[in-house]
């Protein structure tokens, strides 16, 4: 049921890797999620910087959180379109290659999946609680400053090592389109 196609030979003899291309649905929830997430590390980063009592930081907050929470529903689908749908085959690379690639690619996912849900548990052990577009969601806590503090220490090391996954992500789909020239990059490309 997949739309992938068999790789195929250029004419220089290369492996021509956007041959094979993911589901429509896998490429825009790989875009949508990668801006969303993108935009969640610039305003999470900017946003702990700021000064308590501005009047707009409960709203960048609340936003964060809606958006964070949409991402991980985001990230659900991904996994069940994947599951479904599996993804297109490696080209021919070297082991260290494959091997980065593979290990970049499931701490993303583990990264997409724990960060909104260490956000979420700290956010739940505060007395704010966790709105999600305007509707509060359940709280599983009570305001306790030490777990809510291990679960938003937690979540901004996650954002620093999510950020080096994403740079590396990038870099790699860079290295493939620029310097092997292998088209890699068409199969998850809109």
């Amino acid at each position: 049921m997949s739309t992938a196609r068999t790789s195929a030979t250029s004419r220089d003899g290369r492996i021509d890797a956007g041959s094979e291309r993911y589901v429509r649905p896998m490429i825009a929830l790989h875009w949508l999620i990668a801006i969303a997430i993108i935009a969640m590390l610039c305003i999470g980063f900017y946003m702990v910087g700021l000064p308590r009592g501005l009047p707009f930081k409960s709203d960048l907050i609340n936003f964060h959180k809606s958006l964070g929470i949409t991402v991980f529903l985001l990230v659900l689908i991904r996994i069940l379109v994947r599951l479904a749908f599996g993804r297109p085959p490696l080209p021919p690379m070297r082991t260290w290659q494959r091997a980065t690639a593979s290990i970049t690619q499931a701490l993303l996912y583990v990264g997409m999946v724990a960060m909104p849900l260490t956000g979420y548990l700290g956010s739940s052990f505060n007395k704010y609680g966790t709105k999600f577009w305007g509707m509060a969601l359940p709280q599983w806590g009570w305001d306790d400053e030490l777990l809510r503090q291990i679960f938003f220490g937690i979540h901004g090391y996650l954002a620093w090592i999510m950020a080096t996954l994403v740079i590396l992500h990038f870099l790699g789909a860079m290295k493939n389109h620029l310097i092997d020239r292998d088209r890699l990059l068409r199969r998850m490309w809109p």
